[in-house]
């Protein structure tokens, strides 16, 4: 019986052993990674000047969209047929430190804000400024013009507890970069059989 009989036993465990034999903190799964930020085009996956969003949701970039809506005549995200007059051009607030936010509640957007759009009007809010002054009052006027609109008329641009949107989101479900992903495949299994 030496000194250091008991050395293995220790009173602790490891921050792996947490992790891995405890169900400490798992990996975050490859979808939640790739969900496109709230502020970034669904076509150049870039931050947006000037968005525009389909019915659905999903908001581009008005330098994108257009021209692709004009070349390919569908959506790049879903690969649904869409026309430029079916988008909402929207008109969104920016403070003095180039952050988006509600006119109304002046809170900046994040990607965990729950963000609405009046389709009507294109005027986007946070959900709470909606949700208080429109829906629970049954005031069907816009915020910041005061034009009538209906409850169809709202989208919702962003809901981090919505698994659908945030799977619409999901850049790897996007249709455009996977047809892209599929000419890079097939560009590299043709070029070993050229060299042949």
């Amino acid at each position: 019986m030496g000194r250091n009989q008991h050395s293995k036993d220790r009173m602790f465990i490891t921050a792996t052993e947490w992790k891995t034999e405890y169900g400490g903190h798992k990996q975050r799964t490859e979808a939640s990674e790739k969900t496109l930020p709230f502020d970034c085009c669904a076509l150049s996956l870039q931050p947006y000047e000037t968005p525009m969003c389909t019915r659905d949701g999903v908001v581009f970039d008005i330098l994108n969209i257009v021209p692709y809506i004009q070349k390919h005549k569908r959506n790049p995200v879903d690969g649904a047929p869409v026309a430029v007059r079916d988008l909402v051009r929207l008109n969104m607030a920016k403070n003095a430190s180039g952050q988006w936010h509600c006119p109304v509640t002046y809170k900046v957007f994040n990607d965990h804000s729950k963000i609405v759009a009046v389709a009507t009007t294109g005027n986007v809010f946070a959900h709470e400024a909606v949700a208080e002054l429109n829906l629970k009052a049954k005031n069907w006027t816009d915020l910041v013009s005061g034009e009538a609109f209906k409850r169809a008329d709202l989208i919702t641009l962003r809901d981090p507890d919505d698994t659908e949107l945030c799977a619409r989101r999901n850049i790897l479900q996007f249709k455009h970069l996977r047809e892209r992903r599929e000419e890079e495949a097939a560009r590299h299994a043709a070029a070993p059989a050229a060299a042949n």
